[in-house]
């Protein structure tokens, strides 16, 4: 017999689960139920930093200043700063990341290369983005194909140049001895803290699920593990709540590598738990829907303290020969040019900060690269045709473009990839904007719009929220 016959309605929780769950700490049964019965799940936005708009929020998220909580969920399919990279819409408790990296990392002066190994569908990574500054280095690796290019389109839509993005084995990372003076392992886990937000994940959750994801976040660990540098940092997370994917996982990591525990300051009010594992006294911390506003999380800092070697066998090719005069078109469309590196991959010419230029070439020699710094377009003899990329991107030279402000239903028009009911003078390519900031392209024709948007990613009528 079950210890709790708790009266669930239409919401039945596994076998066993609230059994195992009773013994993890600061976990309060009849306010966990309650949360799941009778608390939505709320909703809840981080504001771009890097692209200012008018957006009406509500109460701030406690642990990240720009995260914020909505009365209701509107339709984001439907709100063009959504697509113009104004916001992402992110679970509350995942937001405490940006908070310890914002704790290891008081003083900015120096550029560090951060990793993020289980990247899609973008949310830590963007959030990750939103802290480091434009000489730091952004890697979003994710190791499914299939979903590489939604993180791709997240992190075009948030505008930076400082990122590239990868489609790669953990064990790949092994060719990169410490690279990485901090990496993100956001691990592929049981999923019990999804329950209330997608009570479908209770369907597949097993006693025997959270022991193979026990051994794969091994696997995963002990293989990037040589890629952080001595002293880097090792930040891990995932929405589960069983202490052998969180705690154990620690002591694993302390007893396998001699990593040291980083204690990260939070205020009572907050209503995080805050853990010790057994064996090692490592420092965790629980999120739980009824004590704090969001879903369950379990999140952990470490500190490593030993050196992996440097790289090996890397042997720089030289810089691709590019013809000036294309150069001087491409340099035209770029605020600030002269502090980007240009390069060029088939008939694409794209950029990333000049100070990241040695770190590509290490990354492109030993890993795939699906996406680095911002793609520019195309020449056709001496006119350039300009990609999505540059559109939604920080480094575009708005001066050299022609831009057209939409209303909202005109943009909801772009987006579909409909005709634009629109009167225009101009002539050529043009930023198509709402509320000031870019969505896209289109070329303005004397009888005509021709609308850009990229098909992949366009909305479909039917789509829902």
């Amino acid at each position: 017999m079950r210890k709790f016959d708790l009266d669930m309605e239409n919401f039945n929780f596994p076998p066993l689960f609230l059994d195992d769950l009773n013994d993890e700490p600061g976990f309060d049964l009849q306010n966990f139920v309650d949360a799941h019965l009778s608390e939505p799940a709320p909703t809840s936005i981080r504001i771009n930093p890097f692209k200012q708009s008018e957006l009406k929020t509500d109460s701030q998220v406690p642990w990240c200043n720009q995260g914020f909580y909505l009365k209701e969920r509107p339709s984001f399919t439907f709100d063009p700063l959504f697509h113009a990279g104004a916001y992402y819409v992110q679970e509350a408790s995942s937001m405490f990341i940006g908070h310890i990296l914002n704790t290891i990392r008081p003083n900015k002066n120096d550029a560090i290369k951060v990793l993020d190994l289980c990247a899609a569908p973008g949310g830590k990574t963007t959030l990750l983005n939103s802290a480091l500054n434009s000489s730091d280095l952004l890697v979003a690796n994710e190791i499914i194909k299939t979903r590489v290019p939604i993180l791709s389109d997240n992190l075009n839509r948030w505008g930076t140049s400082n990122t590239i993005v990868t489609n790669n084995d953990p064990k790949d990372f092994n060719a990169i001895h410490s690279f990485f003076d901090v990496v993100l392992v956001d691990a592929p886990c049981s999923g019990s803290g999804m329950f209330r937000k997608d009570p479908a994940a209770m369907n597949e959750w097993s006693e025997g699920n959270v022991n193979l994801c026990h051994q794969r976040q091994e696997r995963i660990l002990a293989a990037i593990y040589p890629a952080l540098k001595e002293d880097g940092y090792l930040i891990y997370s995932t929405c589960s709540y069983s202490h052998q994917e969180n705690e154990d996982i620690l002591d694993w990591l302390c007893t396998e590598f001699g990593l040291e525990t980083v204690r990260i300051p939070i205020y009572k009010e907050w209503g995080i738990v805050e853990t010790e594992s057994p064996l090692k006294k490592a420092w965790g911390y629980r999120f739980y829907p009824g004590k704090v506003k969001g879903e369950g999380l379990f999140a952990a800092c470490l500190r490593k303290k030993e050196s992996s070697g440097g790289l090996s066998n890397y042997k720089n090719n030289g810089q691709q020969k590019l013809p000036a005069k294309e150069m001087d078109i491409v340099k035209s469309y770029i605020n600030n040019a002269e502090s980007f590196y240009f390069f060029k991959v088939n008939d694409d010419w794209l950029a990333i900060s000049r100070e990241h230029k040695e770190s590509l070439n290490i990354l492109h020699r030993h890993l795939y690269i699906k996406k680095s710094g911002v793609r520019i377009g195309k020449l056709a003899g001496n006119d350039l045709i300009p990609d999505h990329e540059l559109a939604v991107s920080l480094i575009i030279n708005k001066d050299a473009v022609l831009s057209t402000e939409l209303t909202k239903a005109q943009a909801i028009q772009y987006l579909r990839r409909d005709n634009i009911d629109l009167e225009t003078t101009g002539k050529g390519w043009s930023l198509m904007t709402y509320e000031g900031l870019a969505l896209g392209w289109a070329k303005l024709l004397p009888n005509r719009i021709n609308n850009y948007y990229p098909k992949e990613i366009r909305i479909m009528s039917q789509q829902l929220d």
